[in-house]
């Protein structure tokens, strides 16, 4: 085979071998991605506490007992300044709030009354109840100790502050990758007394 032929064949050879190599170390390696399906986003809801004097500790146990049971919806405390969507104050009457789910942006009250620790319920569960009626809960009443939002018709021997099994999938339903952005808060207030 005359020299010609061989260095031919040699420089078709190392071409391709160079191009595949080329090829090879040229293209970007790909990284699996995480994916996002089925992740929910979760709904922020601020709430401003600065007007319920005497029931700090109440309000704070009740948001850590709701973001401790649902993850489509986080209660924080709002900055001072800040505008929050739920709004706390401390009454003389009954505990009442406006029944939602309320929206970022949008704005529920929530009266925490003295009138029903003075007859005796507890200042936490009350809390943790009208909370409840925040995220879209209405009362159900008559019920037992274990329903949060029976309220009042558990008695005041019932101190439990944390929401059912149903109670949580019915506000996880709620706020549902953000679904909360599209349902309209009910806008009624609810009145807790017994």
């Amino acid at each position: 085979m005359p020299l010609s032929t061989w260095l031919k064949a040699g420089t078709t050879t190392a071409a391709v071998v160079l191009a595949t190599a080329t090829a090879a170390t040229a293209a970007p390696a790909t990284t699996p991605q995480p994916s996002t399906a089925g992740a929910s986003a979760v709904v922020t809801l601020r709430y401003d506490d600065s007007r319920a004097g005497g029931w700090e500790a109440a309000v704070a146990a009740g948001v850590a007992s709701w973001n401790a049971n649902v993850g489509n919806v986080k209660l924080v405390e709002a900055a001072p300044g800040t505008r929050a969507e739920i709004v706390i104050v401390a009454t003389t009457g009954w505990p009442q709030a406006t029944l939602g789910p309320v929206r970022p942006g949008r704005q529920v009250r929530v009266e925490l009354g003295s009138q029903a620790v003075t007859q005796g319920y507890d200042k936490t569960r009350i809390a943790a109840h009208e909370l409840g009626h925040s995220l879209g809960l209405p009362d159900t009443k008559p019920g037992p100790c274990s329903q949060l939002m029976s309220g009042s018709s558990a008695g005041t021997s019932c101190v439990n502050a944390v929401p059912n099994a149903t109670e949580r999938a019915r506000v996880e339903s709620a706020y549902a990758n953000g679904a909360a952005l599209r349902i309209p808060a009910d806008g009624r207030m609810l009145v807790d007394a017994p």
